[in-house]
């Protein structure tokens, strides 16, 4: 198989793309303190407590991503979902979002007394903790819009 560009050319190519990516960033005034966009829903991981602090602090409902380790479609949310942009914009800026694996630490506590039988289960609480809405199973980028909306508006 012959290649296009030589050892050689396709190391300059590579550290020529390097020097305009961090001309480019310094020309544009990127620093440290420059706002990053989440491209995910940014969860407290594994904390309630956390979450109700935040919730209060800030006037805001809570998002519970309840899962466990194993669950197929807990990963798929994790993969898609809540990767999504649209998704996490809404998150993001509605919702204090916790993601709690229900067999460890508060998880198993939690689980009994929300009377959790499957996974994912997603519930909606309002500031004090009191639930508001929930569903279970795998949900797409539109429908998980949809309830979080349907929630706000309860």
């Amino acid at each position: 198989m012959k290649f296009l560009f030589s050892k050689r050319s396709f190391t300059f190519f590579i550290i020529l793309f390097l020097f305009s990516v961090a001309f480019d960033s310094k020309a544009q005034g990127v620093s440290k303190t420059t706002v990053k966009r989440s491209t995910q829903i940014d969860f407290i991981e594994n904390s309630w407590s956390e979450a109700l602090k935040q919730a209060a602090a800030q006037h805001k409902y809570i998002f519970v991503d309840a899962y466990a380790t194993w669950c197929g479609p807990c990963k798929m949310l994790k993969a898609t979902t809540f990767k999504n942009n649209k998704v996490a914009a809404f998150y993001n800026s509605n919702f204090v979002n916790v993601a709690i694996d229900m067999e460890k630490g508060q998880g198993p506590a939690l689980a009994a007394q929300w009377g959790l039988r499957a996974y994912p289960t997603m519930i909606i609480f309002d500031a004090k903790g009191k639930p508001v809405l929930g569903t279970v199973g795998f949900i797409g980028a539109d429908d998980l819009v949809k309830f979080g909306v349907k929630a706000l508006n309860k």
